[in-house]
């Protein structure tokens, strides 16, 4: 099944399992969904494929926070160095080729940030801030080498005729050291710092700067050409391969500051605990300098992420690899002539495996990774930070790996299928576990692992139904070390059926119904009903708010009610609803198989009264008959009133030019709402009752009107009760 399909696949999944219980499909092919995962021994490749890293075994620890730079000689002993916050002396290490280690030498200074060893196999070692170039030699004796007198010492590269380039800030400069130790600024870059060098096949140096983020060619004879100009403010490492094509990374947005940013190869953020250095300096005549690489130590990351620029040989650049968050401290080839990344700040290593592809091969320990070096004998060496040890990658590959995913939510307990997986050719071998809990951690309480017995098709797992489910891939190399891959895992579940809730259930206030779902409603005589909850009393809920809530019509002697109920299966329901009277024993059908949550009927075929309706949900429409369960709820009592008021007592009389009119209104079962009068006819005025209030299903009237024309005038009084029932009657004074 191809990618596009898995996606199809998973969306139509998504979209008929959000109705309905039915089997449902855990797939994870993306590199996303892998990233979250615990991996070990696994190499993840952009495209979401996995297959085994290579070896990646730690030589030395060499109890220092930092470790920048490595280096090593033709008799296969490997140098390393760094530094520590708040240390007056940084520390050359050794590695012989037994894999034993020691402290070589200690310097004045706070950091060895860069190592290069000539065709002699003579050692020069690089110091910062404020350092200078030391000859080591295999005793341990470090003799100054060269002063560049520069505040900072990045990068060191040797020619074919072993003369020593050295990269340095503040000035941007690149100075050119004989092996006799007679050297002098060879080039100015005029940029803040030379961050980065190289010497290509051609005996030419490549320079990376900062912070224009220029690569440049210098000839032999110190003329420059800017072969790209990168978006990124600083260059932080260079390779070059043997056909000539620069490799380059490039960080940090290009932003104007006020104070600019350290670069990013000041040391990364320490381990928490650690306090950060404070140094202090000045340059010339009290000009501050830039911020020497150890106050990095007090700085998260490089703002921008980074790119890697390639550029071939006939001078074409092309940007080939971006991150958005990664910091890359160091570029190196391996046996393919393919880069490799030393990255911050989680401390992988990636591989370039062409333009579109990239291979994250390890995640280490570290924060960060710092420095290659690419052993004659087949490994490559990398060095860290936070905390700094000595690595080697290679060349063999692991024999095998493991992936703990990431823990399925299945949503509601759940029964668990068939587990299978694609991969692409490599041999070897390929085997899944799985475990569940009903804890949303996997954790000593959930199940054990247990083994998926693997055909071509796939094979059921034997962990026991949970709500929680996590799956292992193991990954074995064959007998001649080739890997297997894996590009897709695929889980089938399948959630338990669970009832229906329903929640809620009221009656919705009298005189109005619901549209049907073709009608629509005029802006006149609606009724906007509130959330559920909120109680309205009678027809006086016309004014209420919550528009999103639902809209009834006007219609009088019409009833209805409405409900929410739910389903933990996201299965869709159908409704029946039945009412029946306070004093009555059984529940008469209203409507069966509704399938919105709200009903009104005509309510003028009931006796007045008090009434509950019973709304029973059901799963039916998702699930086998044998399986459909319900789910039931009554609302609270609502009374139904279709019966007028009574008027009685009516009498007019006049007296001095004034009428009195008097009457009473009472109402069975409703409080009167309003009174009113009517004289010859004409509009209908409201009458206050003699409380004022219009709160009692029992109230008094008294009316004193001015007679202002002779003869026969008559009086019309109208009450109307809060269901909008209605009585009318009239009186004649002559």
């Amino acid at each position: 099944m191809q990618k596009n399909q898995l996606m199809f696949a998973a969306g139509l999944a998504l979209a008929v399992s959000s109705y309905a219980v039915e089997t449902k499909f855990w797939q994870q092919y993306d590199p996303a969904d892998f990233e979250k995962a615990t991996m070990k021994n696994i190499a993840l490749r952009s495209d979401g494929r996995l297959s085994l890293a290579p070896v990646f075994r730690e030589v030395h620890d060499a109890a220092t926070t930092f470790l920048w730079a490595v280096a090593e000689d033709s008799k296969g002993n490997v140098y390393s160095g760094g530094g520590s916050p708040g240390s007056s002396k940084a520390k050359l290490f050794v590695t012989d080729a037994a894999g034993k280690s020691k402290v070589l030498a200690e310097l004045d200074g706070l950091e060895i940030h860069a190592i290069a060893v000539d065709t002699q196999d003579r050692v020069y070692v690089a110091t910062s801030p404020d350092g200078k170039v030391y000859r080591v030699n295999a005793a341990g004796r470090a003799d100054v080498f060269y002063d560049p007198k520069a505040k900072y010492i990045w990068a060191l590269a040797h020619d074919r005729a072993n003369n020593l380039y050295i990269a340095t800030g503040d000035k941007g400069e690149v100075h050119r050291v004989t092996p006799a130790g007679q050297g002098s600024v060879w080039f100015s870059t005029d940029e803040t710092h030379a961050r980065s060098i190289a010497v290509d096949p051609k005996g030419n140096v490549i320079v990376g700067t900062e912070p224009g983020g220029l690569i440049l060619r210098v000839n032999a004879q110190a003329a420059g050409f800017v072969v790209h100009q990168a978006a990124k403010r600083e260059i932080t490492a260079i390779a070059i391969a043997k056909d000539g094509t620069i490799y380059a990374a490039g960080v940090g947005n290009k932003t104007a500051a006020t104070v600019p940013p350290p670069p990013a190869g000041a040391p990364p953020p320490p381990p928490p605990g650690a306090p950060p250095a404070t140094v202090t300096v000045t340059v010339g005549a009290g000009r501050p300098a830039p911020p020497p690489p150890t106050l990095g130590a007090a700085v998260a990351g490089v703002i921008g992420g980074t790119d890697v620029y390639r550029i071939d040989p006939d001078g074409a650049p092309r940007r080939i690899w971006t991150h958005s968050a990664d910091v890359i401290y160091a570029i190196a080839l391996d046996a393919n002539q393919r880069p490799l990344l030393g990255t911050g700040n989680r401390g992988r290593i990636v591989r370039l495996d062409d333009d579109r592809l990239s291979t994250v091969l390890i995640q280490s320990t570290s924060t960060q990774v710092t420095g290659f070096a690419v052993s004659r004998r087949g490994p490559v060496f990398a060095v860290t930070a936070n905390v700094g040890k000595l690595y080697q990658l290679g060349p063999d590959m692991e024999k095998e790996g493991t992936l703990d995913s990431d823990v399925l939510d299945a949503g509601a307990f759940s029964y668990f299928g068939r587990a299978r997986y694609e991969g692409g050719d490599g041999g070897g071998k390929v085997s899944i576990e799985t475990r569940s809990g009903n804890l949303d951690r996997p954790q000593k309480n959930w199940s054990q692992w247990d083994a998926v017995r693997m055909n071509p098709m796939g094979g059921r797992m034997t962990s026991p139904a949970a709500r929680f489910l996590q799956y292992r891939v193991r990954l074995e190399a064959s007998a001649s070390g080739a890997s297997p891959q894996v590009t897709m895992v695929e889980l089938a579940y399948l959630m338990k059926n669970l009832a229906p809730v329903v929640e809620i259930v009221e009656s919705t206030p009298g005189n109005y119904k619901f549209p049907s779902p073709s009608s629509s409603l005029t802006a006149s005589q609606t009724l906007n009903l509130p959330s559920l909850g909120q109680r309205v009393r009678g027809a006086s809920g016309i004014a209420t708010i919550d528009s999103g809530s639902g809209s009834m019509s006007y219609g009088k002697g019409w009833i209805g009610a409405r409900w929410r109920a739910s389903d933990e299966n996201g299965d869709s329901l159908s409704y029946k609803v039945e009412i029946k009277g306070v004093s009555e024993s059984d529940w008469k059908l209203l409507k069966a198989d509704l399938r919105e949550a709200r009903y009104s009927w005509d309510s003028t075929a009931f006796a007045d009264g008090y009434y509950q309706v019973r709304v029973t949900a059901s799963d039916a429409p998702s699930n086998p008959p044998a399986q459909a369960l319900t789910a039931q709820l009554a609302s609270e009592q609502f009374l139904i009133d279709n019966t007028a008021p009574v008027i009685s007592g009516l009498a007019a009389n006049a007296d001095s030019g004034r009428v009195n009119v008097r009457w009473k209104a009472r109402d069975a079962r409703s409080v009167i709402e309003k009174g009113e009068y009517s004289i010859n006819g004409g509009d209908w005025l409201v009458a206050q009752p003699i409380s004022r209030l219009a709160d009692s299903t029992d109230l008094d009237f008294l009316l004193q009107l001015e007679r202002t024309v002779g003869g026969e005038m008559t009086i019309a009084v109208r009450v109307t009760d809060e269901f909008d029932n209605q009585v009318v009657d009239k009186v004649t004074v002559r």
